[in-house]
């Protein structure tokens, strides 16, 4: 797919890649994989799109819902019977 040049877009899209932790490039690929979903082909719909899945990010973090970089921090701690485990080679 071409390079979509649209500020907003972008700015859209790098606002969402922030909010998830994730690269750009895959904030636009979420954006597209969502409006091939809905069978959208042109920049406006994408826009609305991608403003609903930053809204519905947003929500998650407010809801309580950590960021993914936060959630992951939390899977990595040990857990306290776990601390000392040492394996043999």
């Amino acid at each position: 797919m071409p390079t979509i040049e649209d500020h907003s877009f972008l700015k859209i899209c790098a606002e969402l890649a922030n909010c998830l932790s994730i690269s750009l490039a895959s904030a636009r690929r979420k954006v597209d994989l969502a409006a091939s979903r809905a069978g959208s082909k042109d920049l406006a719909s994408r826009k609305i799109i991608a403003e609903k899945l930053l809204t519905k990010a947003r929500l998650q973090c407010q809801e309580g819902n950590q960021s993914s970089s936060a959630q992951l921090d939390i899977l990595l701690q040990a857990l306290e019977e776990e601390e000392n485990f040492m394996t043999e080679d």
